[in-house]
Order: C-alpha cells, then structure tokens, then sequence
C-alpha cells in the first residue's frame, strides 16, 4: 500500500509542487463553490431559463476564445510565475466585488453576465501559462504524474466544492456562499509568492523574444500527433464537456430537484472524473494515441447514455463512468500533446490546446443551451454524447489509414481487441518542427520524442529485423505475424511504433 502511495503521489515531494498544488486545491474548492451558487442564481434570476445558464457559460470562455493564443506568447516570453501571480490577484479582486454585490441582494442578471466576462478574462491569461508552469516545477520523468496530480486536485475540488456549496445554499442564502467562496480563491497568489524560484526546472523554458503565434501554430500543424489529439478534444470540449450547463437545468427542470441535490448531480461526476485522474497518476511515459481514442469513444458512450436516464439515481449512476472517462480523456490528451512537444513551443502549444478545449465553450455552451430550452433537456446531453462518439470514430479511422495498423477482434478464448502496429515513416526533424540536436553518442531518445534519423526508437528493432515487440511494454506480436512486418532496410529512416492501448482491449 505505501509503494502505491508513493507512487501515485511522488510528485508532492517536490516542495514547489507541493505548495502550488496546495494553492489549487484552496482556489478550486472556492471556484467551484462560486460556479455552483452562480448556477442556482441565474436560474432564479431567469426564471429557470437553460438558454440563460448557456450564456452565462459563454461569457466565461469567449476571452479564451480571444486572449488564450496571446497568452501562451506570453508564457514563452516571460517569467510564468509573474504571470500567475498577477492573474490570480485580478481574478480574486474581481470575484471579491462580485460577492459583495451578491451578498447586498443588489444583483441582477446583466450583473453575473459582466463579472462572468471578467473572470473568464483573468482565467484567460492564466490557464495556459498554468499548463505550461506545471513542466518547471517538476523533471522531466515526473511531469506525467504531477499533471495526474494536477487533475486529481482540480477534480477532488470539483467534488468538495459543488457539496458544500449544496449545504451552504440549502442553509444560507447566496450570498454567504459567495463570500466564502472569494475568501478561498485568494490562496494562489500567496503560494505562487512562497515558492523557490531557484528550485524551477527552467533549462527548457527559457524566454523567447521573438516567440510568435504563428510560429507555434505552424508547429502543430507540421505534427500529426499533436495535431489529432487537439483536433478530436475541440470537438469533445465544444460539444460533451457541457455539463455545468446541462446538469443544472437537468437537475431543476427534469428532476424537480432542489439545490442539495443538484450538487450530488456534480459531485458524482467529479467522483468519477476523481477516479480517472489518479488512473492516470502512474504513468511514466507519454501515452499512445489509442488510448486517447478508445478513451473518446467510451466517454461518447456514456454521455449519451446520460441523456436517457429515466430518473435522478439513474442519471447519478451513469454519471460516476462518465466522469471517469471525461477527465481520463482529456488527461491522456494532455500528456500526450505536453510530452510530444519541445520546451521553446510549450506555452504555445498548450495555449492552442486550453483555446480549442475551453475556448469553444461559448459556442457550445450557447447551443446546448439553447437546444435543451427548445427539445428538451436530455436530448442537448445525449445528442452531445453522440457527436462525441462520431468524431472520435473518424478520427479512429484516420489514425488506422494513415499508420497502417490494424485492428484485430478475436473472439476465442476471450473477447479481445487490439491494435496491430504497421509500418509507418517517422516524419524527420526537419518536417515535424523539431530543431535537430546533437545528442551524446549513445544515448537514446526521451520517451515520447520522435527519433532523430538514424536512430532507433525503444521497443523498435534494427533494420531488416523483425519487430516482435510493442514498445513501451505491450503484448508482444505473435511470432507468426512478424515476418509480415519487417522493416526494409534502407527505406525506413525511424520508426515509432505505438503502444497497444488499454483502453481498446477487453478480457472477460
């Protein structure tokens, strides 16, 4: 037990780390806290209307839509921990004359819209250069264990805060919850200000004076394995990721439930997602594009499956799974789009993944909003849990033509399925966005890095053998298949050959 402790939390041995993920931990009970009292009072103040808590929802996310790229220039050119600490003091400023104005009975509506603007604003500017911070408290090999880390903290938050905030308004007003809620989200700006400046690993993340947009996106788009993941989570997060939206209003307008039990709604989903990060917090190396797609598929699945729940404890049991494959997902996206990319182009990679993850909010927020005013509830979740699912397919079958792997079904003596690795051509340095460098000889390419030509990946064998193995540790190819798959000498210059994903086998 103690070795799984130390394991799933080895991170927090890292004093930096742990002081910033205390901050978090603090700020987030706080905000999700706000949100979920926020939520009830729109719904007061509307007259129960979904079409409201949709643009609500919105404002939050249109300065992500607008200021994310900007930032991420910013993260690449400055100090992130400046950055965070002005950020978080604007957001607490912001969020302390928003609960007073709750607190005097002064608000009305056009109020929880502006102030929605005006946070989304200040968590514009500091969620990407957050994204980015987390690789310079931590080396490299514990990068994927503190962003677990960093999700199981956002979602213990998501459990503890709509739960409190749930007794809180069943006890006391808004405003009490409000004030609260602004006391706790201060906490970054003292741990930000705690921290050790010569304990950061920043040997990688030196600032650029000339780092552009532009340039980082050219980047992405010169590398299909950053390009997929971000493309697939632009859908998942515009469309399935509405659930601030969609659970409120399921909560009130289906299920005739009160305030309390309108936190439960939540705190499952959080439970779930709770489980899914810390799923994540043993990985040591990035994850393979299977695993982000079977993880999109299941989690299309059960979104729609949640649409259909005939009633309150239904809907909150399907919701545990949901959770867990949600945060599951867009974790094993982030690893993968962190630990495929160089130091220089971090910030804005990680800026163009929170734009097109967050920042389409607004465009989904406002739809599922107003479809679920107009054809009900409960289609708005499982229409958004099949969008999901579609694009998680074609994206599944494009990985599958342009790698040549193929998926096997066996059905003796278990059900099982799994990916055969095919031959595919690494994209060189020159053509992926990486900066050619010179390595000591001998040395092997980090985990997650595309070889440089000439080299031969982990888990790959030389030219002209047979490759008997899936790298990273997977289920070995039966050796009546490996003839089949020789890699011609000559022809390949690097081979990277992807892991067999978990999440596509199924023993029973």
């Amino acid at each position: 037990m103690r070795a799984v402790l130390n394991t799933t939390f080895r991170s927090l041995k890292i004093r930096n780390y742990r002081i910033f993920a205390t901050g978090q931990l603090v700020k987030l009970v706080g905000v999700w806290m706000m949100f979920t009292a926020q939520d009830w009072l729109v719904l007061d103040l509307s007259g129960n209307s979904p079409s409201a808590l949709g643009s609500v929802a919105a404002l939050q996310f249109v300065p992500v839509l607008l200021l994310t790229l900007y930032s991420g220039r910013l993260a690449d050119r400055y100090d992130k921990r400046h950055l965070l600490i002005a950020a978080n003091a604007a957001f607490a400023i912001t969020a302390i004359i928003f609960a007073i104005l709750v607190a005097s009975g002064a608000v009305r509506l056009w109020h929880v819209f502006l102030f929605a603007g005006l946070l989304g604003i200040a968590n514009a500017i500091e969620t990407p250069v957050r994204q980015a911070f987390v690789s310079e408290l931590v080396e490299v090999p514990l990068l994927p264990n503190a962003l677990a880390l960093s999700a199981a903290t956002f979602n213990t938050a998501r459990i503890s805060g709509p739960a409190l905030a749930g007794v809180a308004l069943a006890i006391f007003h808004t405003g009490p919850v409000f004030l609260i809620a602004t006391a706790l989200a201060v906490a970054p700006v003292f741990s930000y200000w705690r921290m050790r400046p010569g304990e950061l690993y920043r040997k990688d993340a030196v600032g650029k004076k000339d780092a552009r947009v532009l340039d980082g996106l050219h980047y992405v788009r010169r590398r299909p394995d950053l390009l997929l993941p971000i493309s697939l989570m632009a859908v998942v997060g515009m469309i399935g990721f509405n659930f601030p939206v969609t659970l409120a209003a399921l909560a009130k307008i289906n299920f005739h439930a009160g305030p309390s039990s309108f936190g439960l709604l939540t705190t499952t989903l959080a439970v779930g997602a709770l489980g899914g990060a810390l799923a994540g917090s043993a990985r040591r190396a990035r994850p393979g594009v299977y695993l982000v797609l079977g993880s999109a598929l299941a989690f299309g699945l059960l979104e729609f499956a949640v649409g259909f729940a005939p009633s309150f404890l239904v809907a909150m049991a399907v919701l545990l799974p949901t959770g867990f494959f949600s945060i599951f997902l867009a974790q094993a996206a982030n690893h993968r789009v962190q630990m495929g990319v160089d130091g220089e182009y971090r910030g804005r990679v990680m800026a163009l993944y929170v734009l097109v993850f967050l920042g389409t909010t607004p465009i989904g927020a406002t739809v599922v909003g107003w479809w679920g005013q107009h054809f009900g509830v409960p289609s708005s979740i499982w229409g958004a849990g099949l969008i999901c699912f579609a694009a998680a397919a074609v994206a599944l079958v494009w990985q599958l033509r342009v790698s040549g792997d193929r998926i096997v079904v066996r059905v003796r003596p278990w059900p099982r399925v799994r990916i055969v690795p095919g031959h595919r051509q690494a994209v060189v340095a020159e053509d992926d966005g990486r900066a050619a460098k010179a390595r000591p000889a001998g040395e092997a390419p980090l985990a997650g890095e595309t070889p440089l030509a000439g080299e031969t990946p982990a888990g790959a064998r030389t030219e002209g053998a047979p490759v008997d193995a899936v790298a990273g540790g997977g289920a070995p190819i039966p050796a009546d298949e490996a003839p089949r798959r020789q890699v011609p000498s000559g022809v390949v210059r690097s081979l990277e050959v992807e892991p067999v994903s978990p999440a596509l086998s199924s023993t029973r």
